[in-house]
C-alpha cells in the first residue's frame, strides 16, 4: 500500500502527515509534488493543510490549478480515496471536488485550538471504523474555515447523508455546524480540523487515527483487523 501526500508551495501540514501515516500507522507514504500530472501506484491520496501559494487570491484559488489536481479529479473518478484536512478541503471545493466554499471565520479571527467534533455518518472510507456518534478531540488551525453553501445544497448533503463530521459547538459560524463532507460516490473527504495531528501518544490524543485507520481499511480490509 503507498498514500500520497500531495505538496504545494506553502505547504505546511505535508510532513504530519506523512508521520502520521508512515511512523503512526506503518503504511508507505510518499510526497506528491504540485506539478505531477499523474499518481501512478498510489491507493489514496491526502492533500494537506497549509497556506498553498501562500493562500493569496483566496485560500486554495490558486491550488486547483496545479496539474496535481487534474490528476486527483482522474485519480476520484476511478474511485481512489482523496482526503482534503484544512486547506486540503479549501482546494477540493475551489476545484469543484466538493460542494460549496469555506470562507472568513464568523468572527474574523484565526481559531488554533482542539475542538470536539461528532461523527455523523460511518458511511464513508474514512469512518468506516468509528461510529455515528462518537466524538473525536481533534485541533483546528484556520482563519477561513467557515463552510458555506446555499440552502438547497445543504438540504442535498444532509438528505444523501454526505455531512460526515459535524463540530459540536459553532466554531467558525460552519452552517448546520459542518466540519466535513463527501463528494456524491462518497470516496472524497474535505475536512477542517486535523486528524494526523491527533494521531501520536506522545502528544496525548489519537482520535484522529480512527479517520486515517479506516482509509486505509477501505484501501485493504485486513488493516481494519
Amino acid at each position: 500500500m503507498k498514500i500520497g501526500v500531495v505538496v504545494f508551495p506553502g505547504s505546511n501540514c505535508d510532513h504530519d502527515a506523512w508521520y502520521a501515516l508512515s511512523a503512526n500507522l506503518g503504511v508507505s507514504a510518499t510526497y506528491v509534488w504540485h506539478q505531477e500530472d499523474t499518481l501512478s501506484n498510489l491507493d489514496a491520496v491526502v492533500l494537506p493543510g497549509g497556506f498553498s501559494y501562500g493562500d493569496y487570491l483566496r485560500c486554495g484559488a490558486i491550488a486547483k490549478f496545479s496539474p496535481v489536481i487534474a490528476a486527483v479529479r482522474q485519480f476520484a473518478q476511478k474511485g481512489g480515496p482523496v482526503l482534503g484536512v484544512c486547506n486540503g478541503f479549501q482546494v477540493l471545493t475551489e476545484a469543484g471536488l466538493l460542494p460549496g466554499a469555506l470562507v472568513r471565520n464568523s468572527d474574523l479571527k484565526f481559531v488554533c485550538r482542539t475542538v470536539p467534533v461528532r461523527v455523523a455518518s460511518a458511511d464513508s472510507p474514512f469512518t468506516g471504523t468509528a461510529q455515528v456518534g462518537q466524538v473525536l478531540q481533534l485541533p483546528v488551525a484556520h482563519g477561513e474555515g467557515c463552510y458555506v453553501a446555499n440552502d438547497e445544497t445543504l438540504d442535498m448533503l444532509e438528505h444523501e447523508d454526505r455531512v460526515i463530521l459535524r463540530y459540536v459547538n459553532d466554531l467558525n459560524g460552519s452552517l448546520r455546524n459542518i466540519a466535513g463532507i463527501v463528494n456524491e460516490e462518497r470516496n472524497v473527504l474535505g475536512m477542517m480540523p486535523h486528524p494526523e495531528r491527533a494521531a501520536d501518544p506522545l502528544l496525548g490524543n489519537t482520535d484522529g487515527l480512527v479517520l486515517l485507520q479506516s482509509m486505509l481499511a477501505a484501501v485493504s480490509p485486513s488493516l481494519s483487523r
